[in-house]
């Protein structure tokens, strides 16, 4: 049975984080700020300029809990693995797979069938919600340009002109995107999807919250046994976490572009959670960084009915169910790989 575990996020510039005996000590100027018992954590993400003792990354690596090291903004650094884990015969079938042009094919199709239905829902829901006539339209015409993708995309067997559909109906999405936020739009408003360096709020949100659920999803590979960069929808390049970049594409929606569209029409987030800096480039402050982060905490914690296993889990083990599903299709154990699909 798997059991989620929590993520300390440690945001604080000059911190230090250190093991003492079977917990976690967070301390800032030798003052201890806060302790954690290691068996409630699952992992550690920390921020900019923050230190970790020796001793706290050798028990990570040993007891398979991830570390991960991220600037101010979210960008990732580095990661602190221990010895490779999980089933050699696993990871066999999971390189053998690319061999075999129908197999990535099928997996690449349904994830990206994932991501389109998600993505449909999402739209969906907004039309019903909505107060105004013509967003309702706009937005029922983007579901209708969604479903069209599902149909194409049902009988394409070629990976090129699969990315092409994918990509396309993003397009779509994120034009319409805008039409789903409620509260100030003249600040929230996301004319195209854009990033390194996002240079506006909403993509700010949707790259920092894409990243921590990028984060999620290796670990949710390694967890499972499978190389986080071997891949199928994604290309194969060194250093990409293309398996990661896989498994979270249907997740996308529902996991990070709901939770941003929840905080700015709630108004947990505002223009002033934002800094711009020279050349454009907008991020989010300490401040604002700490709200979306516990959002996210919060929303993992929420549960829903999973469509395969048909019982509630928490949002944050959909990645690993995931994970263990692709696995079970590697092996054989089922004749394809199921998408999730929200309802």
């Amino acid at each position: 049975m798997l059991t989620l575990l929590n993520t300390l996020y440690v945001l604080t510039q000059g911190a230090y984080l250190r093991l003492d005996h079977e917990t976690v000590r967070l301390e800032v100027e030798g003052k201890t700020q806060l302790q954690v018992p290691l068996h409630h954590l699952g992992a550690i993400v920390c921020f900019g300029t923050v230190l970790v003792s020796t001793g706290l990354m050798s028990r990570c690596a040993e007891d398979g809990r991830t570390l991960v090291l991220l600037d101010s903004n979210g960008r990732f650094r580095a990661r602190v693995e221990g010895p490779v884990s999980g089933n050699v015969l696993l990871r066999r079938a999971q390189h053998s797979a690319l061999s075999t042009p129908g197999t990535v094919v099928a997996i690449a199709r349904n994830m990206v069938a994932g991501k389109i239905q998600n993505a449909r829902q999402v739209i969906m829901r907004a039309a019903r919600e909505t107060d105004s006539p013509d967003e309702a339209s706009l937005l029922g015409g983007t579901a209708k340009q969604l479903a069209n993708s599902l149909s194409v995309l049902s009988r394409c067997e070629d990976l090129d002109r699969l990315r092409g559909i994918e990509g396309d109906a993003a397009r779509s999405y994120f034009e319409t995107f805008s039409l789903m936020v409620k509260a100030d739009r003249e600040n929230f408003r996301l004319e195209t999807r854009n990033r390194r360096p996002p240079r506006d709020p909403v993509n700010a949100l949707l790259s920092f919250l894409y990243t921590l659920l990028l984060n999620d999803c290796i670990g949710s590979a390694e967890g499972v046994g499978l190389d986080p960069q071997v891949g199928y929808l994604h290309a194969l390049r060194p250093g990409r976490a293309s398996l990661a970049l896989d498994l979270m594409e249907e997740l996308r929606p529902i996991l990070v572009d709901r939770l941003v569209l929840t905080l700015i029409n709630r108004r947990q987030i505002a223009v002033g959670d934002f800094e711009e800096r020279p050349g454009g480039a907008v991020y989010l402050n300490e401040g604002g960084r700490k709200q979306v982060i516990t959002a996210y905490q919060k929303r993992k914690q929420e549960e829903l009915t999973h469509p395969v296993l048909e019982r509630k889990i928490p949002f944050g083990l959909i990645p690993h169910i995931q994970a263990r599903l692709l696995a079970r299709f590697l092996r054989g154990d089922i004749e394809a790989y199921p998408p999730f699909l929200y309802r």
